[in-house]
């Protein structure tokens, strides 16, 4: 009897906090996503994007990355290692496309070279596209991202209204089905994980100390304040170290309400656990505790309901396992539906498991990263130190 109600006790915590915490969520997202003030003048933009590789639907990318919707004027610059890069012809030819439609915007591509020791491939090329900017406002934006014609727009008045800002960044979102187990991973890392807590984390003082960068824009007196993109050199994670930089310097790093969709497809499992990996390295160089807490307690909750329904099951009492096994449903729901909350798409029913499977190997993927310091990242090898930094 005593450990029946310790079980059921137990397990209405965990049905407690997980309830809490999802209302917090959905709060977050709800503020996050409500629109600010409007603009009735933009000014010119450049947008700086670094491409290594041919991503998945890499011609459908760089053809939205060209068709921004933005008002003011846009140029827009691609940044290759090399001529060689297999994205380097789907680019140009979206750029001559462009080009021949009369598209709005000029847009160019440019050859950086190899990264010097102790820059990552991605800050190289941002680095060499910053000096190559002529516009007022300066963004970067990722290769395998599919703007829609809000996004820019929608970033550039969230920078510009904001008191202090010197950069704003978009949210992220996996909007397509999933067509592999590693797709539903990804999406609910970025739609019911990190996203949901960026999105809450930043209504408390509407901001935050750090950037996701798939898209983020800078005025240039904050650029110039920071030294540059170039003052994330020796960081593995650029966009949170110049996140540090902009807040250190006195300015503020603000969301845009309005989602940039990340274009995905066709991961499976294992290769789900590199990507996994890479951001649990991210998040030790740049996150706060005050972030990421939310996180694992999360985790705990999972491993405290799990924990519950085993010692009911082997112990023989079966009703009360019905405590902790309600808690761990009650889980599963709270992700599916804030990942749907966040924009993402349904996850289909064979794919149910995967959302379980996140809690199960994030603490072997953290003890693989402490052992293991060596990320493979868009075809380079990176060794990092204690920190996660560049070695």
């Amino acid at each position: 009897m005593t450990f029946t109600f310790l079980i059921i006790a137990v397990s209405g915590l965990v049905i407690l906090e997980i309830a809490l915490n999802h209302r917090q969520q959905s709060r977050g997202i709800a503020e996050a996503r409500r629109r600010r003030q409007r603009l009735s003048q933009f000014p010119s933009i450049s947008v700086i994007r670094p491409v290594r590789g041919a991503d998945v639907g890499a011609a459908e990318n760089y053809a939205a990355a060209l068709d921004t919707g933005y008002p003011g004027e846009v140029e827009t610059i691609f940044v290759f290692d090399d001529e060689t890069d297999p994205g380097y012809p789907i680019a140009a030819a979206a750029v001559e496309k462009h080009r021949a439609s009369g598209g709005h915007g000029s847009a160019s591509l440019i050859v950086a070279g190899q990264p010097p020791r102790g820059v990552t491939g991605k800050l190289h090329a941002m680095m060499v596209g910053e000096r190559a900017a002529t516009h007022e406002l300066i963004a970067f934006g990722d290769s395998d991202t599919r703007p829609d014609q809000e996004v820019l727009r929608a970033t550039v008045e969230t920078l510009l209204t904001t008191p202090k800002a010197g950069c704003s960044f978009a949210p992220v979102v996996c909007n397509q089905p999933a067509q592999k187990a590693g797709d539903v991973g990804y999406a609910t890392l970025i739609n019911a994980w990190y996203g949901p807590s960026v999105a809450t984390a930043s209504c408390k003082t509407g901001d935050v100390p750090f950037i996701m960068g798939q898209l983020m824009v800078f005025t240039r007196d904050c650029l110039r304040d920071i030294g540059g993109v170039s003052c994330a050199r020796g960081h593995l994670v650029d966009d949170m170290a110049i996140g540090h930089c902009v807040v250190e310097k006195g300015w503020r790093n603000v969301m845009a309400p309005h989602p940039l969709y990340i274009a995905t497809g066709g991961m499976d499992i294992i290769g789900f656990f590199g990507l996994f990996r890479r951001w649990l390295l991210f998040s030790r160089n740049g996150l706060p505790f005050d972030f990421v807490r939310p996180m694992w307690l999360r985790g705990i909750e999972f491993w405290v309901a799990t924990a519950s329904f085993v010692f009911a099951l082997y112990t023989h009492h079966w009703l009360a396992a019905l405590a902790p096994a309600a808690a761990l449903g009650v889980f599963q729901w709270s992700c599916l539906s804030i990942g749907r909350q966040f924009g993402g798409a349904r996850v289909a029913l064979q794919h149910w498991w995967v959302p379980f499977f996140l809690p199960v190997i994030a603490p072997i993927e953290v003890g693989v990263s402490m052992v293991h310091k060596k990320v493979d990242w868009r075809g380079r090898a990176y060794e990092l130190d204690a920190n996660a930094r560049l070695a």
